[in-house]
């Protein structure tokens, strides 16, 4: 009798551990800083497929998802390192993020790699971190400017332009990207009549407005960040004349953007990763039940980071940060059943019973042998006012 009581309480112990065990996952983006306005939308992304995965009851047997938050601030490493040292140091399984290029890169060397633990960025897109010696710890859900800088400079071409100025945020994002488009662009005929970087923080761009000017363009090509010195740049050229036609990389694509200039915009233009197929309508739809704009940038990449990191976890059959790293790559790339948004509770189903998946999620997932997407785009203009979806190249 005395051990059926033991064993009876045992169990009890063992059902009530369950019940309330809990994984800690982090989220780092820049809740501060040049594109503070985009990362609200980013972050509930994430947390909508954590949760979907802890609603479901079928997360490694009926564990849940803690998230913990940390601030990037998307231009100060240094911050950034120590934020990612907190969530380490509170014991979170994996990270998803961070989100400028820039941090992303020193989190990942000097935290998140040292310490085994996986990161999925949903917008870090240097293409100097396609060669990071990350031991097989970090991917992106966003395609490099490697192919984004290509992009921009088709639809430039696309849209008539013969000559442009460019500027860049003074960073490893900005000049990655300058870089790339200035490339291609002249490769299209199209003449580049300057390229100059310009720094964040600043009161006034009337200097950086008045060198663009002199180079001249059809346009000037704003690669950075819209709450920003991209910004600031666009208020000097509309308050000069300089400029009215803005090419916008996808740092400068947001509503905030066109809230503060509205049809001063119209004949402007560019791109961002994304997508128009199935998994972006059947996002549109998660995400709007949940009170979620899915047509903010990187919303869609931010619920797939954090759909790959859960779903990792279960084909392995452990929250362990080594295993996590292992089956990322065999959940994003298949082969295996799609899985879309909002099928996280059937794909976790299927990963428990020793079957396989291919997460297409809200962005057509698939990766490259070094763990980045490749990815598809959006053509963005200008119209009313507004931001709208021209297609999809």
């Amino acid at each position: 009798m005395k051990k059926l009581f033991i064993a009876a309480i045992m169990s009890l112990f063992v059902l009530t551990t369950n019940s309330f065990a809990e994984i800690k996952m982090g989220i780092i983006l820049g809740f501060t800083g040049p594109i503070e306005s985009l990362t609200p939308a980013m972050r509930d992304s994430a947390k909508l497929a954590f949760k979907e995965a802890s609603d479901s009851g079928s997360l490694l047997g009926g564990e849940t998802v803690t998230v913990l938050e940390a601030d990037s601030t998307c231009v100060d490493s240094a911050a950034a390192t120590s934020a990612a040292e907190g969530l380490v140091s509170q014991g979170v399984a994996a990270i998803m993020g961070a989100d400028c290029s820039g941090v992303t890169g020193a989190i990942a060397s000097n935290v998140a790699v040292p310490n085994g633990v996986v990161m999925i960025s949903p917008s870090a897109t240097s293409p100097g971190l396609t060669t990071l010696d990350d031991k097989g710890l970090f991917f992106r859900t966003a395609p490099s400017d490697a192919r984004g800088g290509q992009i921009l400079a088709d639809i430039t071409k696309d849209r008539g332009i013969k000559s442009v100025a460019v500027t860049y945020t003074n960073n490893d994002y900005g000049k990655g990207l300058a870089d790339v488009y200035s490339a291609a662009a002249k490769a299209h005929g199209i003449k580049v009549t300057t390229v100059a970087a310009h720094e964040d923080g600043k009161g006034d761009y009337s200097a950086e407005v008045s060198v663009l000017a002199s180079a001249g363009g059809d346009a000037v090509a704003v690669i950075g960040y819209l709450d920003q010195g991209g910004k600031g740049i666009i208020q000097g050229s509309i308050d000069s004349g300089a400029f009215d036609t803005f090419i916008l990389s996808d740092g400068m694509i947001g509503d905030s953007l066109t809230a503060a200039f509205g049809a001063s915009l119209n004949k402007s233009f560019g791109s961002l990763p994304g997508s128009t197929g199935k998994g972006a309508g059947v996002f549109a739809k998660v995400a709007g039940a949940a009170g979620i704009d899915p047509s903010g940038p990187y919303t869609g990449e931010s619920y797939d980071a954090a759909a790959l990191i859960v779903l990792a976890m279960q084909a392995g059959g452990s929250a362990d940060r080594g295993s996590i790293a292992k089956n990322v790559m065999a959940v994003a790339n298949g082969p295996g059943e799609k899985i879309y948004p909002g099928e996280l509770k059937k794909a976790l189903g299927l990963l428990a019973k020793g079957k396989s998946v291919d997460y297409e999620g809200a962005t057509a997932v698939n990766f490259t042998d070094v763990g980045e997407a490749f990815g598809s785009f959006l053509e963005k203009e200008v119209k009313g006012g507004k931001f709208s979806t021209k297609k999809q190249r």
